[in-house]
């Protein structure tokens, strides 16, 4: 019995130990991963001072070509602001003042006075000259070659349309279809029924995409393409059931089958 019980007693004794072996060697391992977070964080505390260190050394290095160019962007980014409130903005005022008469004869349909002006009031073309920088001016393109395209001076036509640049919904579209307009008169069918296509995909909408779509159509109609012709028939009918020209698609849906029948 007393035998037992030492035994016991040094059973005990010995799981205590093991157990206090067992708690230092995890304090030291807990010590040891605490250890090796305060050297990774002394780690980047040094990198991060080295790199401030050398930034320093690049900044001392080139200091007065480091001056230098950001006084030429100060002096750019002031110039380009100056610009536009001390020149840009008066010359693009005068400009507007100037497109009111030429626009005013423009649709008076005297279109000579519209392009060359009145003797008191600037004509498109001397705007173009006074003021080419200004959003006038490049709507003044597109004016000078719908007048010239209306004069029947279908090159110069196209050269006015193809300076002008817009992003309006319908002004875009419609100076592209002009160019396709002019190349028309011109017998230059193929490429006019490209440059319809062009205008009916840009900034596509109900009213320009259908009408150069079916411009299109037609010049390909004309050159006996008429495969391609009925595709965009079917595209409108498709694309643009309600517009004014997909109203009446299907007959020329039934007319261009019939010829390919042929």
């Amino acid at each position: 019995m007393i035998i037992a019980k030492v035994k016991k007693m040094v059973n005990h004794a010995d799981v205590s130990g093991k157990n206090v072996i067992l708690h230092l060697q995890n304090s030291d391992n807990m010590a040891s991963k605490q250890d090796k977070k305060i050297d990774k964080t002394e780690e980047r505390i040094v990198a991060v001072e080295e790199a401030f260190s050398r930034t320093e050394q690049f900044i001392e290095k080139y200091q007065q070509t480091i001056l230098i160019v950001v006084g030429v962007v100060i002096v750019i980014v002031l110039g380009f602001f100056g610009f536009k409130r001390f020149y840009l903005g008066p010359k693009e005022k005068d400009a507007q003042s100037q497109m009111f008469m030429a626009e005013k004869y423009f649709e008076q349909d005297s279109l000579k006075k519209a392009l060359n002006g009145d003797g008191q009031y600037l004509g498109f073309l001397a705007i173009i000259d006074e003021y080419g920088i200004t959003k006038s001016a490049n709507l003044a393109h597109y004016y000078a070659g719908i007048c010239y395209l209306k004069l029947g001076q279908y090159d110069l036509a196209i050269e006015q349309l193809n300076k002008f640049s817009s992003d309006d919904q319908f002004v875009g579209p419609m100076a592209k279809g002009a160019m396709g307009d002019a190349n028309m008169e011109l017998k230059q069918v193929e490429k006019a029924a490209g440059l319809y296509m062009d205008a009916a995909e840009m900034k596509k909408n109900e009213f320009t995409s259908p009408l150069f779509m079916m411009k299109s159509a037609m010049a390909y109609s004309e050159l006996g393409q008429f495969d391609k012709a009925l595709g965009i028939y079917k595209k409108i009918k498709e694309e643009y059931p309600r517009s004014t020209e997909g109203r009446d698609i299907d007959k020329y849906i039934s007319y261009t089958e019939a010829l390919i029948k042929k």
